[in-house]
């Protein structure tokens, strides 16, 4: 059986602890820290792991280069070893349903959860170039701790689209001793910039790229518009990343420009708070540079966070239940006779005490 279809949820169940929004790493390991804290859980993926076509995950401890859709299939298995529930299905609606919220799929079927875990994770918006998009994840990358290991001492150049480039530059030249930054169409480097680019053997070329080329699936040079060649077997570029929640705007979580320029996230405070009362974020929808290690990690801890505000919730409520337990059993019968007893000692037995002092009958 498909561990997507183990403990698959049926129309008789009400509403679960947690819906988490979203299958990657943020969202399996958040779904197993709640799985194993007994927790009803449900995940609902749509299937598009964002680094699916990279042949690798790397710098995860004790899962260094793990294929990406391998890592998700034993992340899995373990969530419905624990009882969780995994669905294969895209989210279209959320809405509050009083003490609930209902979420809306396009296969048409609604859930109800008592808290949402959304790890939507980002959009990569790529360079206009052609035959950039094709190489994306392969020998066109952006993160030198994901990727930069396997492109070392080969020649690296760097798309310079934005303010990261000459950063991005100085991190890859770590790697390689071969490091090309191409001006493309952002502004030319300040003074400082340039003696840092000079002082560590990295060189610049302008003009703006106008095609990557491609020999024997591999990337061999970039092109420019003058027709200019330069060999090349890796290209750093810096996309710009925006968080998947626009489905979540109707219960006021919306994106906001990142402090740092690259992209738009969804804010929130280490535990994935959001501000929306009972909707917690994780992994790349709110961290737009983290990497799978950081990823699960912020699963994990907003799970833990989530288990603590319903362990509270739960506590709440059983402590209103107890309390209208004893206001609605103060006048039973049990209740009079022991505060008879209470208030009157052996003086409750009545004409008994008259018949035989201290020794009522019973006794």
């Amino acid at each position: 059986m498909d561990e997507t279809q183990k403990n698959s949820l049926t129309e008789a169940d009400a509403v679960v602890d947690v819906v988490v929004v979203g299958g990657g790493v943020a969202g399996l390991s958040g779904a197993l820290t709640l799985a194993r804290s007994r927790r009803s859980v449900l995940v609902v993926d749509a299937g598009e792991p964002r680094n699916a076509p990279a042949s690798g995950v790397h710098g995860l401890l004790s899962r260094d280069g793990i294929a990406p859709r391998e890592l998700l299939r034993a992340g899995r298995e373990e969530v419905t070893g624990y009882g969780g529930r995994i669905v294969s299905d895209r989210v279209v609606g959320v809405r509050r349903d009083r003490e609930r919220f209902l979420v809306d799929t396009a296969g048409g079927r609604s859930y109800g959860a008592r808290r949402l875990l959304v790890t939507t994770g980002l959009v990569d918006g790529l360079p206009d170039v052609s035959g950039l998009r094709e190489r994306w994840g392969r020998d066109v990358l952006h993160c030198p701790y994901c990727h930069g290991w396997e492109v070392r001492d080969v020649p690296i150049g760097v798309l310079a689209d934005g303010p990261a480039a000459v950063h991005q530059a100085l991190l890859f030249r770590q790697l390689s001793p071969d490091v090309t930054l191409f001006l493309h169409t952002a502004d030319d480097p300040g003074e400082e910039q340039w003696e840092q680019l000079a002082a560590r053997g990295i060189s610049v070329v302008d003009g703006e790229v106008a095609a990557l080329e491609v020999s024997d699936d591999r990337l061999s040079a970039v092109r420019l518009s003058s027709g200019r060649r330069v060999p090349v077997r890796a290209l750093v570029v810096a996309p710009r990343f925006d968080a998947r929640g626009e489905v979540f705007a109707s219960l006021g979580l919306t994106a906001v420009e990142h402090p740092m320029g690259v992209g738009s996230h969804v804010e929130s405070d280490a535990s994935g708070s959001t501000g929306v009362a009972g909707v917690r974020v994780a992994g790349n929808v709110t961290d737009l540079l983290g990497g799978v290690p950081a990823a699960a990690a912020s699963g994990a801890q907003a799970a833990a966070a989530i288990n603590a505000d319903l362990v509270a919730a739960d506590t709440d409520a059983a402590v209103a239940r107890r309390m209208e337990g004893r206001f609605v059993d103060a006048f039973s019968a049990d209740a009079e006779a022991a505060g008879c007893e209470r208030a009157l000692g052996n003086r409750r037995h009545g004409l008994d005490m008259l018949v035989r002092p201290g020794r009522p009958t019973g006794r």
